[in-house]
C-alpha cells in the first residue's frame, strides 16, 4: 500500500456541507504523546448533561491543525465541540438522522476524491492525531445540521402570496408550474436502541426480502403483518419540492408499486413505497416553485446566516458548565 505522508496533506473546510484536502508542504504533527487514560477522559465540559472530554478536545485540536488553522487551537477546539454537541441535541429532538451507511459513503467519497483508499485515509488521520472516528462524527453532524438547516430555511423562507405567484404566471404567458405529486408509504423495521448492534443485521436481511416479495401499495398493510415489530406510515402526497432530502433521489428513482432500497435509521431500518405519482399544475404548486427559485437565488448566504442565527439560539437556552 502506498504509504500517504502527513507533510503532503492539510484539511479544508470548503462550506458548510463538504470538505476537502488541499495539497500542502505544511508538516503535520505526529500524534501527540497521551497523558494517560485518567487525563484523557477528564471532562473538559457538560453541554446540556452532554459530556465533552479533553480527549475529545485533543482529536478536534489535532482536526484544526490539520486545516492549518493557527492561535489558541484547544480552546477553538472546545468551542467547535460546544457548537456542535447543541447542534447534536438538537437533531435529535427534531429527529434528523444521518445512518452509519451514509457516513460510511461520504467517508470512502471523500478519500476517493482525495485519491486515497479508506484504509489510507485511516491511517494518516490516526498518524494527525485526528482519528477516522472523530472525522466520521463530524462528517455526520455536518449531513444531519445541512439538512435540519434546510428544513427550518424552507420553513421559514415563507411561501409567495398567491396574488404575486398569479403575477408571475401571467409573465410567463399564464402557463402554470408543474411538479410531480408522489403518493407515499413509509415501512419501517423497528430496532430497540438497547438491540442495535445483535439484530440490525437481520433487520435489514428483513427489509430486503419484504421488499422483494412487495407487491404494491393497497396489499403493504396485510404484508406487514406477516411479521414482527414492522410498522406502516401513511405519508400521503408529497410535492416532489418538498420531497425529505434524504429519501429524495432514492424516490425519484423507484418507480410506481416499488419500494426503495432500505436505509438505516434512528428507527431502526425504513424503506419507502411509491404507490402513485402524477403531475399536478395549481395555485399551490406554482406559489411552491416560484418560492424555491426565488430561495435558490439567494439560499447559499441565506441558509449561513440562518445557521448562525439558529446556532445562538441554541448557545442562549443552552446549560454549559465547566467542572
Amino acid at each position: 500500500m502506498k504509504k500517504i505522508k502527513n507533510s503532503s496533506l492539510a484539511l479544508c473546510i470548503a462550506s458548510l456541507m463538504g470538505v476537502t484536502f488541499l495539497h500542502s508542504n505544511a508538516f503535520c504533527a505526529p500524534r501527540a504523546q497521551q497523558a494517560g487514560v485518567s487525563a484523557q477522559t477528564a471532562v473538559a465540559v457538560i453541554v446540556n448533561g452532554n459530556a465533552i472530554t479533553n480527549y475529545d478536545i485533543q482529536r478536534r485540536a489535532a482536526f484544526l491543525k490539520l486545516q492549518r488553522k493557527t492561535g489558541n487551537l484547544t480552546a477553538q477546539a472546545k468551542d467547535e465541540l460546544i457548537e456542535e454537541m447543541l447542534k447534536r441535541v438538537e437533531m435529535k429532538k427534531r429527529n434528523i438522522d444521518v445512518s452509519d451507511d451514509e457516513v460510511n459513503k461520504a467517508f470512502m467519497g471523500f478519500a476517493e476524491r482525495n485519491h486515497m483508499t479508506v484504509a489510507q485515509l485511516t491511517d494518516m488521520l490516526g498518524q494527525a492525531g485526528v482519528t477516522a472516528d472523530h472525522f466520521k462524527n463530524y462528517i455526520r453532524v455536518q449531513m444531519g445540521w445541512g439538512r435540519l438547516v434546510s428544513a427550518r430555511y424552507r420553513a421559514e423562507g415563507g411561501i409567495i402570496s398567491e396574488q404575486e405567484a398569479v403575477q408571475r404566471m401571467l409573465k410567463n404567458g399564464g402557463v402554470k408550474p408543474t411538479a410531480n405529486e408522489y403518493e407515499l408509504q413509509q415501512v419501517i423495521f423497528v430496532v430497540p436502541s438497547d438491540r442495535r448492534n445483535a439484530i440490525l443485521g437481520k433487520r435489514k436481511q428483513d427489509a430486503e426480502l419484504f421488499r422483494s416479495k412487495f407487491s404494491g401499495c393497497s396489499n403493504l398493510k396485510q404484508q406487514a403483518t406477516t411479521m414482527l415489530d414492522v410498522t406502516v406510515r401513511n405519508l400521503g402526497r408529497v410535492l416532489e419540492p418538498q420531497l425529505p432530502e434524504e429519501w429524495e433521489k432514492a424516490i425519484k428513482a423507484t418507480p410506481v408499486g416499488r419500494m426503495t432500497p432500505p436505509q438505516e435509521t434512528a428507527r431502526g431500518v425504513e424503506a419507502i413505497a411509491v404507490c402513485n405519482i402524477k403531475k399536478v399544475s395549481d395555485d399551490k404548486v406554482a406559489q411552491l416553485v416560484f418560492t424555491i427559485q426565488d430561495n435558490e437565488k439567494s439560499g447559499d448566504k441565506k441558509a449561513e446566516d440562518l445557521s448562525e442565527k439558529y446556532v445562538k439560539e441554541l448557545r442562549s437556552k443552552a446549560r454549559i458548565e465547566n467542572p
